[in-house]
């Protein structure tokens, strides 16, 4: 199994669960690629869950059905964990290690986060009106901004207005950390026709005002620092005044730059 192969494979359960999260031990993450499973918590999309409340029981050669997990906590002692078993005379309780127990989970939201960070965009704070389709931001193309959302009915994909393409076909590896075709995205969002009745073009708008807004405060912000590192000691009416007088300041009044650059 490749990397790219395991982050398939993953998205591919959380799809089938439209969504939900999907559970994995650590016992099945110990058979995937190091590489894959360590790129998968770096990045967000294997979270820490609880343990496992029920396993198969180990007990012996039969390796019984899954049975419920019974754990006793001790004053001086690390908690110990057991199934019971009912099947054999000679044996009760079955010892479980707390290895055996752990497990990770991924579901949809830290599938938007890991799209969100591939393509540094901000995640959208519009709420879903279709449970089979959740945004995740404004994308950009060479020529549009369209609403970027995954689409969680049966298989995840990413939609851009009318148009989908699969996740899984669109995701890399690449110097120890997964990937999605930048270009392609880009692509589709410029060729997308915007004809999805789930989101309405005043929100899209909005949504981008907000982005290219909040870019704008941080290049004030980034400039005000560079000043203060160039002339210090130098008042923050000074400093907002040189930036209104530059191309960064796009013309506004240093007033509202001054309220802005230093957040």
């Amino acid at each position: 199994m490749t990397p790219q192969a395991a982050l398939i494979e993953m998205l591919g359960r959380v799809g089938a669960r439209n969504g939900t999260a999907t559970m994995v031990s650590t016992e099945e993450l110990n058979q995937w690629p190091a590489a894959a499973v360590a790129a998968m918590k770096t990045q967000n999309l294997l979270l820490k869950a609880r343990p496992a409340k029920s396993v198969v029981c180990p007990g012996c050669e039969q390796e019984c059905s899954t049975m419920p997990v019974h754990t006793v906590t001790r004053a001086n002692a690390p908690a110990a964990s057991f199934v019971v078993c009912d099947k054999r005379s000679d044996t009760n309780r079955v010892p479980i290690l707390a290895a055996r127990l752990a497990q990770w989970r991924c579901d949809a939201h830290a599938v938007c986060g890991f799209v969100t960070a591939c393509l540094g965009l901000q995640q959208t704070t519009v709420q879903p009106s279709d449970n089979r389709l959740l945004p995740i931001g404004m994308a950009r193309g060479n020529k549009r901004t369209q609403m970027l959302c995954l689409r969680l009915d049966g298989s995840l994909a990413l939609v851009v207005g009318a148009d989908a393409m699969p996740l899984a076909d669109v995701v890399g590896f690449e110097n120890g950390s997964f990937t999605l075709d930048v270009a392609v995205i880009r692509q589709t969002v410029d060729s997308a026709t915007t004809a999805d009745p789930r989101r309405t073009p005043s929100t899209a708008k909005r949504e981008a005002r907000k982005i290219d807004t909040q870019a704008m405060y941080a290049s004030w912000h980034k400039e005000y620092k560079a000043l203060k590192k160039r002339r210090p000691n130098m008042s923050d009416v000074w400093y907002s005044e040189q930036i209104a007088k530059s191309a960064v300041g796009l013309g506004r009044d240093a007033s509202t730059i001054k309220k802005h650059m230093l957040a």
